[in-house]
């Protein structure tokens, strides 16, 4: 980390504009990078209780900060103070459209500042000022065609066009192996993603994504929905302010019920469930004008602090608890499905109705806000693990897969090198079959229902191939991305798939007199080939099927075939 000096960005604002330029975060405007990041060099500056850092690159060129607030004295003790205490981490402008945590998080910073830096039970804040700096530098006031402002705003791609908000697994961009360095430097035991939402219209302000209740460990699902959530909705009802789970509609419309998010890994909150983290994501509402966001935004960041200073054992406690529960998980589960199950939860929406369309005559969906309605609606929100797998005692992954290592250590894996070349009997994951997208998702053409079988065999192993224990304290990250079949593993992500594509062949006239005399010698393939030729009408009619049948099952065929480079080995 290299402490940010003084007038590195931003001279000239920095020495002409004047400090009552910045008070204006109430308003409707938010600030460009430039100006956000002159101000924060400014507080720097002045206050001793906040530090600004610089802590990695963006794909832009630009740095990306973090700005922590009860902060050390310098940045070794300011991250030390973090790891060992209570820690929350927000995070801004992911999507710089929507930059409503950006001033919330400032207006939260100015005012500690007026009311006397008191800091006795305060946790470490910490916000991430604008982590998608790329989407930061495109401003417009166009680029949202649903949303109420502000003036101008960023561009929810960044300079590869990636949607951050998809790249904490895969890690495509600059930006997230320095958002992983942010991340594993604090250690966060609460964090926030903050966001604008679209979709649906409804009264809400403030809508929030809490993490799956399925997939976090016991301690963290209880203390988040018995006691965190219950407490926050109760305080912002000072307010006038309703905590709603986020929208998202089964159907078209509300009155088919409200489904619970899936957080994958693959998003901000759920990369930091991985870390028994208590996670969120705030989704202010599009068509509410800004500085009713903004005030939302900042009346959520205040009490979850308030919050957190009060309860910091609690936190600790079940964190420290729940590590040690995930440390006895003999299996991992994954590919959580929505059920049937339904509750019912009382909506604040707007009468709908579906008139005609001026633009192509026919029926549009259309919400009356002169009709404001409160009523019971399906709520779907319960999921079930519908896979496992057993959790091996290491797992070994080839030298040669340097981008899988580079995550991996990005993540603060633990893993010790092969010293020299031997030959191990291990588990191999083979690929049977999988689905894969037709259109590019993400930059990939990402992976699903995949099928995959653990194999006994020889491998020999090379000097610089990594072996990772399993049990480690960043376990649950290593399982979902190691292990081929969950949702957003490196395989789902194509780091392998180099590996299922089939590197040797025959030549059919060459291959058939062997392939007779495989038949002849092998009576139990002969018997299945001739039963095969029996019942698949496409087998019997196609010579190179036959062929590749045999080839298949005899010792000429490649060992290596959809063998991913990612061995398991128990003891």
């Amino acid at each position: 980390m290299i402490k940010l000096l003084k007038g590195t960005i931003g001279l000239l604002f920095f020495l002409f504009l004047a400090p009552q330029a910045f008070a204006q975060w109430k308003g409707t405007t938010s600030p460009t990078y430039t100006e956000l990041i002159t101000y924060l060099e400014k507080v720097d500056a002045e206050h001793e209780e906040i530090e600004l850092y610089v802590m990695g690159q963006s794909d832009y060129g630009l740095p990306i900060y973090v700005c922590v607030i009860n902060a050390g004295e310098d940045s070794l003790s300011t991250f030390s103070k973090a790891k060992k205490g209570t820690t929350i981490l927000i995070n801004n402008a992911i999507h710089p459209g929507e930059p409503d945590g950006i001033n919330a998080s400032l207006i939260w910073m100015d005012d500690w500042i007026k009311n006397g830096k008191k800091r006795k039970d305060l946790p470490v804040i910490a916000f991430i000022p604008a982590y998608n700096v790329d989407g930061m530098m495109v401003r417009s006031s166009t680029s949202r065609a649903n949303q109420d402002g502000p003036e101008e705003y960023g561009f929810r791609g960044n300079a590869q066009n990636l949607d951050l908000n998809r790249d904490f697994i895969k890690m495509d961009s600059k930006n997230a192996f320095t958002f992983a360095k942010i991340y594993h430097t604090l250690d966060p035991d609460v964090f926030v993603d903050t966001h604008v939402s679209n979709g649906a219209d409804y009264q809400y302000t403030l809508t929030l994504i809490s993490s799956m209740k399925e997939r976090l460990p016991t301690e963290i699902r209880n203390v988040t929905y018995d006691q965190l959530l219950p407490d926050l909705c109760q305080a912002l009802k000072k307010y006038d302010t309703d905590l709603f789970p986020y929208v998202t509609l089964k159907g078209e419309t509300p009155d088919t019920g409200l489904e619970s998010f899936n957080d994958l890994p693959r998003y901000a909150m759920g990369y930091a469930t991985l870390f028994q983290a208590f996670s969120f994501t705030v989704e202010t509402h599009m068509l509410k004008p800004f500085p009713k966001r903004v005030e939302a935004t900042h009346q959520f960041i205040d009490e979850l602090i308030n919050w957190t200073a009060l309860n910091k054992t609690m936190i600790e406690s079940a964190r420290s608890a729940a590590k040690q529960s995930i440390s006895k998980n003999d299996y991992f589960h994954f590919d959580y499905q929505l059920t049937d199950k339904k509750d019912s939860i009382l909506f604040k929406g707007f009468e709908h109705s579906f008139p005609f369309s001026e633009v192509n005559g026919k029926p549009r969906l259309f919400y009356d806000r002169t009709k404001p309605y409160k009523r019971y609606i399906p709520h779907f929100d319960t999921y079930v693990a519908k896979d496992s797998v057993q959790i091996p005692d290491f797992y070994i992954v080839g030298a040669q897969c340097f981008d899988v290592l580079n995550r991996l250590k990005a993540n603060e894996i633990y893993m010790q090198e092969v010293m020299g070349d031997t030959v191990l009997n291990v588990q191999i994951s083979r690929i049977i079959s999988f689905n894969t997208t037709s259109n590019p998702y993400e930059g990939h053409y990402l992976h699903s229902k995949v099928e995959a079988v653990l194999e006994n065999q020889l491998v020999r192993l090379k000097k610089g191939d990594r072996i990772i224990p399993a049990k480690q304290p960043n376990e649950t990250f290593l399982h979902s991305v190691l292990q081929p079949k969950t949702e957003d593993s490196y395989f789902a992500w194509n780091f392998f798939d180099s590996y299922v594509q089939q590197k040797e062949y025959f030549s059919a006239y060459v291959f058939e007199d062997k392939a007779a005399e495989i038949l002849r010698n092998d009576p139990k393939l002969k018997a299945e080939f001739e039963e095969k030729k029996r019942t698949d009408d496409k087998f019997r009619d196609s010579t190179w099927e036959q062929l590749y049948f045999v080839y298949r099952n005899s010792p000429n065929f490649e060992p290596s075939w959809h063998r991913l480079p990612v061995f398991q080995l128990s003891k």
